[in-house]
């Protein structure tokens, strides 16, 4: 006499695996490694503007002028507006995706988000790369 084991059949039939990208998981390593990279990045901004540098009363345009003579410092702050748009920007899709009941409310959201997006680090890489410290009155 042999038992078998028999499962009933689930009350909703199988449905086929759904074929999903890796977006939202690249999307969270993004989020875990920007992060970190953007404490690093802000911490010694901080340091070095603050501690440094002399303090907050020292920046002014000639600062920044001699600052951003060198290719260094013009990397070091497009890498921290770069990964600061896109850090937050990404969160507040997250954000959007989770909150936004409609779809076409989401949608325009989204698309509000990603247009601001895009005119932040477009103006803001416009102004690092042409930078003039010899304006002239």
């Amino acid at each position: 006499m042999t038992m078998s084991l028999a499962l009933d059949k689930p009350r909703q039939p199988r449905r086929p695996a759904a074929r999903r990208s890796n977006g939202e998981l690249y999307s969270w390593l993004f989020m875990r490694l920007s992060g970190l990279l953007l404490v690093v990045l802000v911490l010694g901004h901080l340091f070095i503007m603050n501690i440094l540098d002399g303090g907050v009363h020292k920046i002014n345009f000639g600062f920044v002028a001699g600052r951003w003579a060198s290719p260094f410092w013009q990397f070091w702050d497009l890498a921290m507006l770069w990964l600061a748009q896109i850090h937050g920007g990404n969160g507040v899709r997250t954000v959007i995706n989770d909150y936004a009941r409609k779809d076409a409310t989401r949608f325009w959201l989204k698309m509000l988000l990603y247009v601001s997006m895009v005119l932040i680090v477009s103006l803001g890489t416009f102004v690092i790369f042409t930078f003039d410290p010899n304006i002239s009155n």
